[in-house]
């Protein structure tokens, strides 16, 4: 017998009370001798007798009264035997945990997975009585949801009735996690938890975040899990879409590369890929794939408008449909705001000859102010800054604070520039310093040339006509600095002598273009050459573009929103189903990110500042959750071994009575009623034997 209330055992010791209050009432009586009485000595020891049986009862009778009262409030429970008939079952604390992840939305001839979870978790609701209580969990609730327990089994099976097949993955464990946090609140005798799930591969738990759960989940506690996979499952599944493009251009082809994987145990032919540009299908491509097999595939299409432009990868439909789609998006240009800064107006005339060429006219929306006045420019509105010149530069802190915002900048030394203020500004800047100045602006006596050109950069896609002429002509350097990227950039040409004429760098969120020569006639003829103005168009919409595949995340986690150097108070999300949510931002706090923690769909996340919209998110299903293996008891019960369960663990197929096979498996039966039953008659006993005791008290004293 186990007692729900142990504490008020030491209620016993009141039962010592009438024991005390009798020997306290003990007294001899004086005896009298009447000669004239003596014949009525043995009719007075009888009734004497009789007296003090009844008293001996009375003090038997009151403290079994106080017994039984104490052990009913301290609610006695047996364990292993359910009595029958009117007795009362000991108090349950149950906690439903459902498996609603998408894995969970195939179908066999019962219907859907989830909806049979569903079902049996309001059946075995039907089983519970007044005063238990439980509570649901649902696989895909993030942590930080809260759990309501509940003794409305109405409020339970509508909260059950609402389940929908989530995009989130999450492990089991961490519900788990939530359940146990639960029960160790619960004061009733019956602790179970029942899983209702496919058991995926995989989806179990992390053995990172294995806990210990021996302190709650002891010998009390009765854990049913219901495991409803089995039947054979065909799923294929977009993995992956990664834009290899880097610069966008309108009415240019873009590059994507898909990934799609063969999740079942047959083999799959003419699987076809289709790619969608802003809801229309805008190419296709076709594969064969073999059981678990995984395959990279190419799909090229053409942009036909600027701004955020949505793009998804679909297969054809299986039985799983929430992997067969694919989200990610990009950003073609349509207006690039520029700003160029130089110390002689001159030196930057062929670089805006390049730039307002008549393809990119409408694209390049450009300024050109004196360097001294840079400190009195809000770079934040330009997409890209070109720097010429490093003489009438006064502070590096706007350019360097512009670069750790994510500010593009395109630098290159003046017709003024010398090796002292190159290196200064350089070294300001966070860039490699140049060793030496090679050479003297205006004289031709030594000619360098270029050695190196890296073609596999981006800015030099769909620069040449005829794929396999790909030779560039080298313009005669006349002058420039020798600048070594030393490990912190990207060489894009190197020169005969080994040093950088155009180097990528990258610092903290910003990139930057580093040129070793001042683009005017008397420091080489580079802007002579056919090269150079596609180069500087390339190179400057490579500055400008946004690279959208690192900004994919996946449904249930936060969407970070970059606010650096933005003067917003709200922002509003077009989410994909067409709801808005809003935002509002603290300026004060000065963080550079805003989470969004609402992103349980899949599809574009259209972020908006006002009627602008400033970025695009894409929020993707994990394929972790496209597996169709599943876990058997064996490996469940290694998991139970590893949280270290005490209790009861019942595995379950879902084509058996579950209902009565936990019916079966419940123990425990509450004693209390019985007790407090027992103490009312012993009081009803008690009064009529005291009734009738001080009857015979009072002829005796007579």
């Amino acid at each position: 017998m186990t007692f729900l209330n142990p504490a008020v055992l030491f209620g016993l010791i009141t039962a010592s009370i009438p024991i005390l209050i009798h020997l306290f009432n003990l007294r001899k009586l004086k005896k009298i001798e009447f000669s004239t009485l003596a014949f009525l000595k043995e009719l007075q020891k009888n009734k004497i007798r009789k007296v003090k049986l009844k008293q001996w009862i009375l003090l038997a009778l009151r403290v079994l009264i106080i017994l039984f009262l104490v052990m009913a409030f301290a609610r006695p429970t047996l364990k292993g035997l359910a009595i029958g008939g009117t007795t009362s079952a000991a108090k349950t604390t149950a906690v439903f945990i459902i498996d609603d992840t998408f894995s969970m939305s195939v179908i066999d001839n019962q219907g859907s997975l989830l909806n049979q979870a569903k079902s049996t978790a309001k059946n075995l609701l039907r089983n519970f009585q007044e005063g238990d209580e439980a509570a649901l969990i649902l696989v895909s609730q993030s942590e930080s949801s809260e759990i309501n327990i509940s003794k409305s089994v109405v409020d339970i099976q509508k909260s059950i009735d609402a389940i929908e097949p989530s995009y989130q993955s999450v492990i089991i464990h961490n519900a788990m996690t939530k359940a146990v946090q639960i029960l160790s609140q619960s004061k009733n005798f019956n602790k179970e938890i029942y899983i209702l799930s496919d058991f995926q591969f995989g989806r179990l738990a992390d053995e990172k975040t294995i806990s210990d759960f021996s302190q709650v989940l002891d010998e009390r506690v009765r854990i049913y899990a219901v495991g409803y996979s089995g039947k054979e499952i065909l799923n294929l599944g977009v993995d992956h879409i990664k834009v290899n493009t880097q610069i966008f251009e309108k009415q240019k082809p873009i590059n994507f590369s898909v990934t799609v994987t063969n999740y079942s145990n047959k083999n799959v032919d003419n699987v076809i890929v289709s790619l969608f540009i802003n809801n229309e299908r805008s190419a296709q491509v076709s594969t064969n794939l073999s059981a678990g097999e995984s395959k990279l595939l190419n799909v090229e299409a053409a942009i036909k408008s600027t701004g955020f432009i949505s793009v998804f990868a679909e297969i054809e439909d299986d039985e799983i449909l929430q992997d067969n789609r694919r989200y990610s998006s990009v950003f073609v240009p349509d207006n690039i705001p520029i700003i160029i800064f130089t110390d002689e107006p001159s030196d930057s005339r062929f670089v805006e000859l390049a730039l307002t060429a008549i393809e990119n006219r409408s694209t390049f929306v450009i300024s050109k102010k004196n360097l001294n006045e840079l400190s009195a420019y809000d770079l934040k509105k330009y997409e890209v800054v070109i720097v010429i010149g490093s003489q009438n530069l006064n502070t590096v802190d706007k350019l360097r604070n512009y670069l750790y915002e994510g500010g593009s900048l395109f630098i290159a030394p003046g017709s003024k520039s010398n090796l002292i203020t190159y290196q200064k500004v350089l070294n300001e800047v966070g860039l490699p310093s140049p060793g030496a100045a090679v050479g003297k602006i205006g004289e031709q006596t030594n000619l360098f040339l270029f050695e190196n050109t890296d073609l596999d950069h981006p800015v030099f896609q769909d620069i040449f006509t005829n794929k396999e002429k790909t030779k560039i002509e080298s313009p005669e350097i006349y002058s420039y600095f020798k600048i070594n990227t030393q490990g912190k950039g990207r060489s894009i040409i190197t020169l005969q002598d080994g040093s950088s004429f155009l180097g990528e760098y990258k610092i903290k969120n910003g990139k930057i273009f580093l040129l070793s020569s001042s683009p005017i006639l008397s420091c080489n003829n580079f802007p002579l050459k056919s090269i150079f103005v596609p180069l500087m168009n390339k190179s400057v919409l490579y500055l400008a573009s946004k690279d959208k595949n690192e900004t994919s995340v996946l449904a249930g986690e936060d969407i970070r929103i970059d606010v650096r150097g933005k003067s917003i108070s709200q922002l509003k999300l077009l989410k994909p189903d067409n709801v808005e949510d809003f935002l509002t931002l603290n300026q004060s706090d000065g963080n550079a990110f805003v989470k969004y923690d609402k992103a349980n769909l899949v599809g574009n996340y259209k972020i908006a500042s006002g009627t602008k919209i400033i970025d695009e998110v894409s929020v993707n299903a994990d394929p972790l959750e496209s597996k169709v293996k599943y876990l058997d008891k064996a490996e469940i019960d290694s998991y139970m071994s590893e949280i270290n369960f005490k209790g009861n663990f019942f595995w379950l197929n879902k084509e058996e009575n579950i209902g009565d096979a936990i019916l079966k498996a419940r123990f425990g039966s509450e004693l209390w009623k019985y007790f407090l039953l027992a103490a009312l008659l012993l009081a009803f006993v008690e009064m009529l034997v005291a009734r009738n005791a001080k009857k015979e008290l009072v002829e005796v004293s007579k």
